[in-house]
C-alpha cells in the first residue's frame, strides 16, 4: 500500500447501496476506521461505518435541527452554519489523524455524510491526504420503499422522494471540482469488477487496481445481488406531478454522471436547473402548508397538556399558549417543523 495519505468518502442516500461499496474498499485494502457500527438486520453484512462518524454527524444534526431526510433546500446552510465551529474542524481533523497513524488509506461512510463534505475535506487537507469521493446512485423508487420497510419510516413517499432528491443534488454540487466518481448499485451487483476498476481509475486509486485472487474470492460472496430486496418503480410512488417531474430528470442526469466521460458541464448545468425548480417547488410548498403546522402544534400542545400540565408562574395549571404550542412539542416532530414556520405558529397561537 503506498504511504501517500488518501481517503475515499462514500456519499448517497441511506439504502442506496453505500455500505457495499465501503465493503469492498474495506477487502481491497482500505481502513475502515474503527469502531464500526455494528451489523443487524436492516444491514447483516456490516454498515462500514464508523461509529465515531456517525455519533458525530448525529449530534451536529441534532444541534442544527436537521434529519438525515431532511427535504428542505435550507437544510444544507443551517447544518453548515453548525460544521463552521472551529471546534468541530478541529476534532474531526484530530480524530482523523489518529486513524492515519493507523493505515495511510482509509474509507469513511455515512449516508449522513453529505451534509458535512466541506468539513470532512478539509480535515483531509489538514491530515495531508488527499480526499476522494464515491456517490452511489440507486434508483428512487427503490431507495424510498427501502426505508419504509427497514427504518420503519412514516414519512411519506413524497417526503422520502424529495429529500433524496435534495441530497443527491447538494452532494453532485459539494463535490465538482474533486477527485469524484459516481456508481450505479445495480452496476456495483452486477459486475462489481468493472465498476470498482472504474472508481479506481477516476480516483487514481491504486489499492483497487491487481485485484488478486484471494481478494475477488472474499468480495464474491460479500456481493449479494439478493440484497436489493425492494424493487419499485415511479408508479408504485403516487408522487405529485412536480416533484416527479423533477425527480425522473434529476435522476436521469446523476445517471449520465456515473457513464465514460458524462462528468460534464452541460450536465451540470441540467441539475443547477433541477436544484432551483426544486428550492422554488419546496418554498411553494412551504408558503401554503403553515395551516398543516398550526394543526399539528396544536395537537402536539393538547397532548402534552394532557399528560404533563405545566404550572404556570402564579402557581396554577397553564403556561403561556406560544411556549405550549411550539416549544413543548416533542423534538422529533419539531425537527420537521422548518424554522420560519415555528415563528409563525408561534405568532399564530399568542393570539389565539
Amino acid at each position: 500500500m503506498s504511504e501517500t495519505r488518501k481517503i475515499v468518502y462514500v456519499a448517497g442516500a441511506g439504502r442506496s447501496g453505500t455500505s457495499t461499496m465501503s465493503g469492498i474498499l474495506t477487502i481491497l485494502g482500505l481502513q475502515v476506521p474503527q469502531p464500526e457500527v455494528v451489523a443487524d438486520e436492516s444491514n447483516p453484512k456490516g454498515f462500514g461505518e464508523p461509529q465515531w462518524v456517525v455519533d458525530f454527524h448525529e449530534r451536529l444534526l441534532g444541534e442544527a435541527v436537521v434529519t438525515s431526510a431532511d427535504g428542505r433546500p435550507s437544510a444544507w446552510a443551517e447544518a453548515a452554519a453548525v460544521a463552521d465551529r472551529p471546534a468541530e474542524r478541529t476534532a474531526a481533523a484530530a480524530w482523523l489523524g489518529e486513524h492515519f497513524e493507523v493505515a495511510p488509506e482509509l474509507v469513511v461512510k455515512d449516508p449522513r455524510i453529505s451534509y458535512f463534505l466541506d468539513l470532512w475535506r478539509e480535515a483531509a487537507t489538514a491530515n495531508s491526504a488527499e480526499p476522494l469521493f464515491v456517490t452511489m446512485l440507486r434508483p428512487p423508487a427503490e431507495v424510498v420503499g427501502s426505508r419504509q420497510k427497514y427504518y420503519k419510516s412514516r414519512l411519506g413517499a413524497a417526503h422520502l422522494t424529495a429529500s433524496w432528491l435534495n441530497m443527491l443534488l447538494h452532494t453532485e454540487l459539494a463535490t465538482r471540482g474533486t477527485a469524484r466518481s459516481f456508481v450505479r448499485y445495480a452496476d456495483l451487483l452486477g459486475d462489481w469488477r468493472s465498476a470498482v476498476s472504474t472508481v479506481g481509475t477516476s480516483l487514481k486509486l491504486s489499492t483497487l487496481a491487481g485485484i488478486s485472487d484471494s481478494a475477488a474470492a472474499r468480495i464474491d460472496g460479500f456481493v449479494d445481488p439478493s440484497l436489493r430486496r425492494v424493487t419499485l418503480d415511479w408508479d408504485d410512488l403516487e408522487l405529485p406531478p412536480r416533484l416527479l417531474d423533477l425527480t425522473r430528470t434529476g435522476w436521469e442526469q446523476l445517471n449520465l454522471l456515473a457513464s465514460p466521460e458524462g462528468d460534464t458541464a452541460e450536465v451540470h448545468g441540467v441539475l443547477d436547473e433541477v436544484r432551483a425548480s426544486y428550492t422554488e417547488l419546496y418554498d411553494e410548498a412551504e408558503a401554503i402548508s403553515k395551516s398543516v403546522v398550526v394543526a399539528a402544534t396544536t395537537r402536539a400542545r393538547r397532548e402534552a397538556l394532557a399528560e404533563h400540565p405545566a404550572p404556570s408562574g402564579d402557581g396554577s395549571i397553564g403556561a403561556p399558549a406560544s411556549r405550549r404550542a411550539v416549544d413543548r412539542i416533542p423534538h422529533d416532530l419539531r425537527a420537521r417543523i422548518p424554522a420560519p414556520v415555528r415563528r409563525a405558529a408561534r405568532r399564530v397561537l399568542k393570539h389565539r
